[in-house]
């Protein structure tokens, strides 16, 4: 059994999986589909919804700046209260051992940090805002 975060349109879930081509297992035929409707049954009575934190919540308030791919942050480059320019780096988010440098797209003053560093967060969801 392997544990797997499957993300479908925003919501992250938790599934257990149980891998059949392992050593010693050999494929099944595929299922009929009365097997299939409860195969797929079972499979989401085994799917828990992980908690919603502020990084996993869809950037959707005005002057909110989201992150552009799913990844860990690394840093956050602003404080709450700080003018900051249009085209300034305010973050750092690391996805497959690869950083990318989060800009401001407009000029204003940060009114609300929403993640932390060493968080994980998905494509689209909201890093700070800018008011």
């Amino acid at each position: 059994m392997k544990k797997l975060r499957v993300t479908v349109e925003g919501k992250a879930y938790e599934v257990l999986v149980e891998m059949l081509d392992d050593v010693g297992v050999t494929a099944a035929p595929r299922p009929s589909t009365a097997s299939a409707s409860l195969a797929s049954t079972t499979v989401s009575a085994h799917v828990s919804q992980t908690a919603s934190t502020p990084a996993a919540t869809a950037a959707s308030a005005a002057g909110d700046i989201p992150s552009p791919l799913a990844g860990k942050v690394v840093s956050i480059e602003v404080k709450v209260g700080q003018a900051v320019a249009e085209g300034a780096q305010v973050a750092t988010v690391e996805a497959m051992k690869m950083n990318t440098y989060i800009y401001a797209p407009k000029a204003g003053t940060v009114s609300a940090i929403l993640v932390n560093p060493g968080d994980g967060v998905e494509e689209g969801s909201a890093l700070l805002r800018i008011g």
